[in-house]
């Protein structure tokens, strides 16, 4: 298990490494100058623009600038913007609403979507598996920005059933339908893994093995279909659930949602450097961290994994 859990770390820091300094490099190789864009209409003088290059180390080589940037990320700094705020302070107001509307639409997937695949898979060939498949395929075939904004036509303004902008009414009714329509195309696909992860699973010699044995098929299922069936849905939930994390900026901003995907994509706008590599620092490293777990987990579920590691 050490060697399994060091060897994953070494893999982690090197992706780490490689996904910030190319983020790093992309973002301040846009075309523009941030420092002149910061006079508006009224353009700086010369000295203040040299100043400001300066304290920012903007006339540095680039790597020497990721190296400065790597160190204070050390000491948990993700930088300053260049109106002189923290990133990290920006981003700590900004947290609570982008995790809640992340781990509502994470739990909305796991209920519906799971339940929705093991419905499927019990019921294999019936009308209730063709339904399921027919209704995951157009869900993922609708654009979000499409469903987003016929939710809100419908479930708020002609129904008035929930909220359509804001946050203002708290958890659970601001975030239900942002929150939905964010988990709708992980959710179909969640479906669609777990039913035939399950299929597999019930089609395997061991299952035969335990129902020639007399044991109930409430436990069959229940108990040892469900186990091995479930291995590679937790990978699939730990990786989108970063990816559920950095994927609200569409979804904020359409349902104006003060979160961090908001700050990114106007950040993005404005050309402001400091704040985008810090935003996506901070939602790469949940990423990095979310797969770790992942696979930690799947070694305690499947023993199969550990070895394979260890002898690889």
């Amino acid at each position: 298990m050490t060697r399994f859990l060091t060897r994953r770390l070494v893999e982690l820091v090197l992706v780490f490494l490689g996904v910030t300094f190319a983020i790093y490099a992309m973002v301040y190789a846009l075309p523009g100058d941030p420092i002149r864009a910061l006079g508006g209409d009224r353009p700086l003088s010369p000295a203040v623009v040299n100043e400001l290059r300066d304290r920012f180390h903007l006339d540095e080589p680039l790597w020497q600038q990721y190296l400065r940037y790597l160190g204070g990320l050390f000491q948990g700094d993700l930088g300053t913007d260049f109106d002189g705020r923290s990133v990290t302070e920006r981003m700590a107001t900004r947290w609570p609403t982008t995790i809640t509307l992340a781990l509502t639409a994470w739990l909305i997937e796991i209920v519906v979507g799971v339940g929705l695949g093991i419905l499927a898979g019990l019921r294999r060939g019936t009308w209730i598996d063709r339904s399921v498949l027919t209704l995951t395929i157009v869900a993922t075939s609708i654009p979000v920005f499409v469903l987003a904004i016929v939710g809100q036509l419908f479930l708020g303004v002609r129904w008035d059933l929930l909220p359509i902008a804001g946050d203002s009414e708290g958890w659970p009714l601001a975030y239900l339908l942002p929150a939905s329509v964010i988990a709708v195309y992980s959710l179909a696909a969640l479906a669609r893994l777990m039913r035939g992860s399950l299929v597999d699973v019930l089609q395997a010699d061991f299952v035969r093995t335990l129902d020639a044995k007399g044991l109930t098929r409430t436990r069959v299922v229940g108990v040892h279909v469900m186990r091995n069936s479930l291995i590679p849905v937790i990978t699939f939930l730990g990786m989108d659930l970063g990816f559920l994390l950095g994927g609200t900026i569409v979804v904020e901003g359409i349902f104006n949602l003060p979160g961090v995907g908001q700050l990114l994509f106007g950040a993005i706008r404005s050309h402001e450097g400091p704040t985008v590599v810090g935003v996506s620092t901070a939602l790469i490293l949940l990423f990095l961290v979310s797969s770790l777990v992942v696979d930690l987990v799947n070694s305690a579920l499947d023993p199969r994994i550990r070895r394979e590691e260890a002898r690889s």
